[in-house]
């Protein structure tokens, strides 16, 4: 599938990130994010973004010894680039959906390519007995840091980003905090 336009919203009634993919053959997939899988993807998805452009700078044997505040500043300013000359003001244009009901991932697989694209495949593997649904698209970088630009908008909106900034011990804590004995009610008014 080439990609023609992304589309991310947060909706508030599904509690989900709804992503919209709308190919240069018309034709549109959508995928649902839940909160609980982008706790796990979106660290990931960003470190491997990350990488992916460092090791596509002309000087990228050099950078391997380089230390991480520089390497971080570099990725920072390749990001910040490929953002200046996107275009997020042509209005998403709606095309016949693949499928009636849109997938909801339950995992991502994420692979840097030789071509310097990356290759993500959304996953919906709900049962062991049901055949999994998958959508897979190879996207260039410029493409991917569009992608990640408007699920960090759906983030802030969604209100979800505050426990992604910790990682993955925010899911420790979450554990602990559900092994100890239910609490007397707490009200504020």
């Amino acid at each position: 599938m080439k990609i023609h336009q992304l589309s991310v919203a947060y909706l508030a009634q599904q509690d989900r990130i709804l992503v919209r993919v709308n190919s240069t053959s018309s034709q549109q997939m959508r995928l649902w994010l839940s909160r609980r899988l982008m706790l796990v993807l979106w660290p990931q998805l960003s470190k491997l973004f990350s990488e992916h452009l460092l090791k596509l700078e002309a000087a990228a044997s050099s950078l391997e010894n380089a230390d991480k505040g520089l390497r971080n500043m570099l990725a920072d300013f390749r990001k910040e680039e490929f953002l200046k000359n996107a275009n997020f003001d042509t209005p998403y244009q709606q095309n016949e959906a693949m499928g009636e009901e849109p997938l909801l991932v339950t995992d991502v697989d994420a692979a840097p390519l030789t071509s310097g694209r990356l290759r993500l495949s959304f996953n919906q593997r709900l049962s062991a007995d049901e055949k999994p649904r998958t959508f897979e698209m190879d996207m260039e970088p410029k493409l991917m840091r569009g992608l990640l630009h408007l699920l960090e908008q759906a983030l802030i909106l969604s209100q979800w980003s505050q426990g992604f900034d910790a990682g993955p011990a925010v899911m420790d804590d979450f554990a602990v905090e559900q092994e100890l004995p239910p609490r007397k009610p707490r009200y504020l008014n």
